[in-house]
């Protein structure tokens, strides 16, 4: 920095150097032509030149009238007559020697006029010098000459002025060349003077700022210095004090009145450690060598006033100045802060202490809890093997569900806590691994159509089907990869791939692996994805949330079974896990299958039911009839307000696309109403709910979110959530992927086979009046084809069709587009899917006979 500040001083300097010297040669240059050209005005040559040619053109004049005169005279005076020749050859001679008169003599016309005079004195001399008898004689041939004369004496006065005219001229011109010369060199001179003035005048100005600049940082720095913490002690090369803080006077006890002026080391320095310091001092003083000056922090001990000694962290620094050297010198007092690390060694052995206790105590209480919780279970399977009618099977099915899900969430807290304190133990039981990983499909495959990802799986290797194995711990490691691949990836795959490495009979291992296209992840959050509580970066945490224990305990499952887990990512492309297993193969047991046990009942509710569509609005009717529930329908959002503004409803359920007013206009328009159901929960019933579009019901004033197919479980579930009863938990439920086998048990237990057999007579007659009219679809715009397919899809879904309803929400989004190609391709394929669909249902309604006969 101080090379290249030199070089800009030099190069400034450089500058200065060549405009002052060019300054200076045009002034010099301008000065010689202004008084060359004034020494050529002030001389008088020309104006005597000038002077003698009109004498000489008067003279020869007066010679003409003096001889004329004596021509016409009795008695002639020849004196007359010779004093105007003498003046008149006089004056010819003058102009033929002069030193003045030389240029003129150089003009060929002038020359040769003036030669011609000269020829006339030489020859009329005798004459004008001869008596005055030969003289009065030769007058007549004396005038006779002159008049021969008169035009070369003219041509030569006329000759000289036409010179000295163009001589005047020339030196006019030479003079203007001069002044413009003067005028351009005043004004360059004149601009660079304003520039240098400016230029000053920015120096000044800069050099003012710096001065002011220099006088407020050395306030600010004393500013600083008085009112730093830390003790700040300046002394000299010999160890005198040059000037002590405020703190510093806190610190030692010292004034500092009392403080400047005083030798360092006799002041603060403790007596064993004077003599080390004065050595130092000396030794700084002969050779510069500095051992601690500008090394950081160290610690040493200092001396107060009452001469107790305490610790401190000293830095010390040198600076140069006009009077020599001096070195700052900042101390910590750090008493406190080591009796603080202390303390705090003290406070982490008992907090290690402690937490081994705790560690200890909950790995030995996790068998008190679950002990308890299974004999709670095992009764309630004893009870539901004994005759019981719907009601009490739909309270033991909730009190099944209600009791493992505690279970389930027990034994994540305590298995961490016990696999921590090295007690987990594995319960190892005959599983089949395709039913298992078919399972969790199912229950994710819900999550990933709404992500719009596609989910399967498959073996890359003979399969093993049946192991012993701890079935809990498997499911657990699975359902956390599988639904964190299926959480983050959008539009996407998520491929789930099953191999047996090493030979099937010894000792074999199974790897799982999941891949997925979605997010990714960098190498940062790679190396901490299986640590506790880690939810990734914003993208992960703000989209799909979670307490970031799941893959921890994943990974613990993993080393308890004796296996690995691992994983391969790249941002934005996605992410692979690797799951080894070690595995026992086993042959397949006998299986002996159990009844689904009945659905969940809850207290009687008042429901506003909210659906355009009339066959989604009897199914949802008589399921909350069926679960003891009081039901008022509206047919669009307009109705819904008007119902909300006139009774008072435990629960709204609002469908979303309806005609007059859409559903979230209508939950708008409701919680902004001021009227009794103002607080009212108001749960949202959709068939194609994107994540997306989730946040913005929410946002709406919405409590949560029923995905269609609705299951009758998640329906009840949400109204003990949200009714006069309920907890109002405001998360979103989770939902698995049913299919139409499990609609329609449900819709049967509910509706009864020939209510069912109605229903799926007039779903039908709906469908393929709706393929007809698609088939010829010239009357349909494409905001009436989105619509139909809309209906048709909340339809299906009801029903379970989840085929049907995919083909229909396909359908809805080509004609939301406008893209007739694509619209084309989707009409074209419905007949197929719907046979297909037809099909199923007739399968599942098989055992009955007039139900089947419904279907057309």
């Amino acid at each position: 920095m101080s090379r290249l500040k030199n070089a800009f001083l030099r190069l400034r300097f450089l500058v200065f150097l060549i405009v002052g010297g060019t300054g200076l040669a045009l002034v010099l240059y301008l000065s010689g032509n202004v008084i060359r050209d004034l020494r050529l005005l002030s001389s008088a040559r020309s104006d005597n030149v000038q002077w003698t040619l009109s004498q000489i053109e008067i003279e020869f004049i007066e010679l003409e009238l003096e001889l004329a005169v004596l021509a016409n005279a009795p008695a002639p005076d020849l004196t007359l007559l010779r004093r105007e020749y003498d003046i008149f050859y006089s004056r010819i001679q003058t102009m033929a020697e002069s030193l003045l008169s030389a240029d003129l003599r150089e003009e060929p016309a002038f020359a040769e006029n003036l030669a011609a005079s000269q020829a006339f004195l030489d020859e009329t001399v005798d004459i004008i010098d001869a008596s005055d008898a030969q003289l009065f004689a030769r007058l007549p041939e004396l005038a006779e000459r002159a008049r021969a004369l008169r035009p070369s004496i003219r041509r030569l006065s006329t000759s000289g002025m036409k010179t000295f005219a163009r001589e005047a001229d020339v030196r006019r011109g030479d003079v203007a060349v001069t002044l413009r010369q003067t005028f351009i060199g005043v004004t360059v001179l004149l601009v660079a003077l304003v520039m240098l003035a400016l230029y000053l005048g920015y120096l000044i100005r800069q050099s003012n700022r710096r001065r002011a600049e220099a006088v407020e940082a050395s306030r600010r720095m004393n500013i600083v210095t008085s009112a730093s913490l830390d003790a700040v002690i300046v002394a000299d090369r010999f160890g005198t004090i040059l000037d002590y803080n405020a703190a510093a006077e806190q610190m030692f006890g010292y004034r500092a009145a009392d403080a400047i002026g005083q030798d360092l080391g006799a002041l603060i320095v403790p007596d064993r450690q004077r003599s080390a310091h004065d050595a130092g001092m000396e030794r700084l003083r002969k050779s510069g060598e500095k051992l601690i000056v500008g090394k950081g922090r160290i610690k040493l001990e200092a001396r107060r006033s009452t001469g107790e000694m305490f610790p401190v962290e000293v830095a010390i620094q040198s600076a140069q100045t006009h009077e020599g050297e001096i070195f700052i010198a900042f101390l910590r007092d750090i008493s406190r802060r080591l009796k603080a690390e202390q303390d705090l060694v003290i406070a982490r052995d008992r907090a290690l202490a402690g937490e081994k206790a705790k560690t200890d105590f909950m790995a030995t209480m996790s068998h008190e809890i679950r002990t308890p919780l299974n004999g709670l279970l095992g009764n309630l399977m004893l009870l539901s093997d004994t005759p019981l009618d719907p009601k009490q099977s739909h309270y033991i099915k909730n009190m099944d569900t209600s009791g493992r899900l505690l279970m389930s969430h027990i034994s994540d807290v305590l298995d961490i806590t016990k696999y921590d304190a090295g007690k987990l133990r594995l319960h190892p039981v005959a599983m089949n691994i395709s039913t298992l990983l078919q399972d969790i499909i199912d229950n994710q495959s819900s999550a990933a159509a709404a992500n719009k990802t596609t989910l399967e799986w498959h073996w890359i290797s003979p399969p093993i089907e049946w192991i012993k194995a701890d079935r809990d711990r498997f499911q657990h490691i699975l359902m956390n990869v599988i639904g964190n691949a299926v959480k983050f990836t959008h539009t996407g795959h998520v491929t789930i791939q099953l191999e047996v490495l090493g030979d099937p009979q010894v000792a074999p291992e199974l790897q799982i692996l999941v891949a997925d296209t979605g997010v990714g992840m960098d190498a940062a959050l790679q190396a901490q994805i299986f640590d506790d509580f880690m939810t990734g970066d914003a993208s992960y945490d703000r989209d799909v949330g979670g307490t970031g224990l799941g893959l921890g305990i994943a990974q613990r499952f993993a080393h308890a079974l004796g296996g690995e887990i691992d994983v391969k990512s790249t941002k934005g492309v996605g992410s692979t896990f690797s799951i080894r297993l070690p595995v026992e193969p086993i042959a397949a047991p006998d299986i002996v299958t159990r009844a689904e046990a009945p659905a969940i009942a809850f207290r009687p509710q008042s429901i506003l039911l909210v659906e355009d569509n009339e066959i989604n609005r009897f199914v949802v009717h008589e399921l909350l009839i069926a679960a003891g529930h009081r039901v008022t329908e509206a047919h669009n959002g307009s109705q819904a307000v008007s119902a909300a503004q006139a009774q008072r409803f435990d629960l709204i359920l609002m469908d979303i696309s309806m005609p007059v007013m859409d559903g979230r206009a209508a939950t708008r328009a409701i919680r902004a109403g001021g009227g009794i159901n103002q607080q009212t929960p108001i749960v949202a019933i959709t068939a194609n709910a994107m994540a997306e579009e989730q946040q913005a019901f929410l946002l709406d004033g919405m409590n949560d979110i029923l995905t269609k197919p609705l299951v009758r479980g998640d329906l009840l579930r949400v109204i003990a959530r949200y009714g006069r009863h309920g907890q109002g938990e405001p998360d979103t439920l989770a939902r698995t992927a049913p299919g139409a086998q499990r609609h329609l048990s449900d819709l049967r237990e509910t509706l009864g086979d020939d209510k069912l057999g109605q229903l799926l007579e007039r779903f039908s007659a709906e469908i393929e009046a709706s393929i007809a009219q698609l088939q010829d679809r010239s009357s349909l715009s494409h905001a009436d084809i989105a619509e139909l397919a809309h209906r048709m899809a909340g339809t299906s879904a009801t029903l379970g069709a989840t085929n049907l309803r995919a083909a229909m929400l396909d359908l809805g989004r080509a004609a939301k587009a406008q893209d007739d190609r694509q619209l084309g391709d989707c009409v074209a394929g419905l007949p197929a899917v719907w046979a297909a669909t037809r099909q199923l249902l007739q399968d599942e309604l098989g055992q009955s006979a007039q139900t089947a006969e419904t279907l057309p």
